[in-house]
């Protein structure tokens, strides 16, 4: 059953159910209200025979009065005895010989019904005790016809009826066709969703003209972010896996290669097990890496925390750059403040020396690579400037992403071009340190100029202040 279907039978179903407890309210209040009329005047009308007449202990001194004096067409009288016989009448009843309700009251009760009498006429009939001295000598009924009350009544049921349903049918007509023109954009999306089921294509989105603000407007929103979100997710998947394949098909290639020289050799040679070596070695640091990511993500990697003295660190990180630029590049100690956080010691070195290796492998020999650690609000900024070649503006938001190059063709000399990943290596580590300082509760931000370097900038909270509550926001980085 569709949405559109049980709109319109809810909506059906509650608008009957509404306006037929409406019109069974007013059939009900009208045929009160007239019954109430008719009833008053029977009495008024009985009233007045009573008055006009003296009964002591004779009913025959019971006056029937004109009945032109009450303005009253079709209002009948009878006098009964005390055993119902009737004693009198009034003319316009003719030759009608029996009592208009043959039902008499219990006591010195009044009785009040609706009777069939008088030619098959629908009659109220008021029948009053006559008491003289406490004694019951007869009754006196008084009726009325009820032919206006009912022919009242029959109009209104029957205007009811027809505005009812005339009123249902329309409202339903005009809400099915409103929910069709509501539910129209969501047939869209439906047809969306199954064309890019059925061609596999994530790059179509749904086409909404309607406001953007509304239910629909933001379910089609939501959906067409979710379709962007797993584009960007399957295309990220491909080129893992094509990175993932390429880095291991490499050393694999590598290794048979000297495996097969082995072989011809017959004999070992130092230089091909030494390769065969570094590539197992290449391979098995590429592994550790994937590991470790799988691990980060499914939050199966605990991080150490204790104090950690970024001052100290940065000394260690450059007495171990300085040995990797091998003179080639001058490195140096820019600003230097004395710092602490909480976190793993080994992770950010790990992190730190990932940036000072980059900023070493993408800098020209003669270039300079300069560390610096400083306090800002709150907050510990350790940056790694270098004079490289830079990154272009275009690939500054993906430098962190799984394989990421930007430098296309995998196999490039170094310092060629600056992509994040070591040449040669397994184009991972930028990954790694940015989960790695998330966890820490801090940021990686680079800025760069093509031609001119780049900057990373480390930034984690600083200790002293986790006691008193949450540092202030990170300061915009420079330009």
């Amino acid at each position: 059953m569709s949405i559109r279907f049980r709109l319109v039978f809810w909506y059906g179903g509650i608008l009957t159910t509404v306006i037929t407890l409406f019109g069974f309210l007013v059939w009900g209040l009208l045929a009160l209200t007239l019954t109430n009329q008719i009833d008053r005047r029977l009495q008024e009308t009985a009233d007045q025979v009573l008055r006009n007449s003296n009964v002591t202990s004779d009913l025959s001194v019971l006056t029937i009065p004109s009945l032109d004096i009450f303005q009253a067409d079709g209002l009948y009288i009878q006098v009964l005895n005390e055993k119902g016989a009737i004693t009198g009448m009034s003319p316009n009843l003719g030759n009608y010989n029996r009592p208009l309700d043959s039902t008499l009251p219990k006591g010195q009760d009044r009785l009040i019904r609706d009777v069939t009498t008088v030619g098959g006429a629908h009659v109220r009939v008021l029948t009053l005790p006559i008491i003289s001295q406490g004694t019951i000598l007869g009754y006196l009924q008084v009726g009325a016809q009820m032919r206006d009350v009912d022919q009242a009544q029959r109009l209104l049921l029957l205007t009811l009826a027809v505005s009812g349903i005339v009123s249902v049918g329309w409202s339903t007509a005009v809400v099915a066709l409103t929910a069709k023109r509501a539910l129209r954009p969501l047939d869209r999306i439906t047809e969306a969703a199954l064309q890019i089921t059925r061609a596999d294509d994530l790059s179509r989105r749904v086409q909404f003209s309607g406001p953007p603000t509304d239910e629909v407007g933001r379910l089609a929103s939501a959906f067409n972010a979710t379709l962007e979100r797993l584009e960007r997710l399957f295309n990220s998947q491909r080129r893992f896996l094509a990175d993932v394949s390429h880095e291991l098909r490499t050393p694999l290639t590598a290794i048979r290669g000297n495996v097969d020289l082995l072989r011809r050799m017959k004999e070992p040679d130092r230089q091909s097990l030494d390769a065969i070596q570094s590539e197992v070695e290449r391979m098995s640091r590429l592994v550790g890496d994937l590991l470790m990511l799988a691990q980060a993500e499914s939050g199966n990697l605990p991080l150490a925390r204790s104090v950690v003295e970024l001052d100290t660190l940065l000394l260690e990180v450059y007495r171990q750059a300085t040995v990797l630029a091998g003179g080639k590049v001058t490195v140096a100690i820019g600003e230097e403040d004395q710092a602490q956080v909480s976190g793993d010691s080994d992770k950010l070195k790990q992190v730190l020396l990932n940036l000072a290796s980059n900023a070493l492998k993408y800098t020209p020999p003669g270039g300079k690579v300069t560390l610096g650690l400083a306090c800002v609000n709150g907050w510990a900024r350790f940056s790694v400037a270098d004079t490289g070649v830079g990154i272009p503006p275009e690939d500054l938001p993906h430098i962190f992403d799984r394989f990421y190059r930007v430098d296309k063709s995998r196999t490039r000399p170094a310092g060629a071009t600056a992509d994040g990943a070591n040449p040669g290596g397994s184009g991972l580590g930028l990954s790694i340190a940015k989960w790695i300082v998330q966890a820490h509760g801090g940021r990686l931000e680079v800025s760069s100029q093509i031609g001119k370097g780049s900057v990373f900038y480390l930034w984690l909270p600083l200790l002293e202040t986790r006691p008193i509550g949450k540092p202030a926001p990170i300061p915009a980085r420079p330009e």
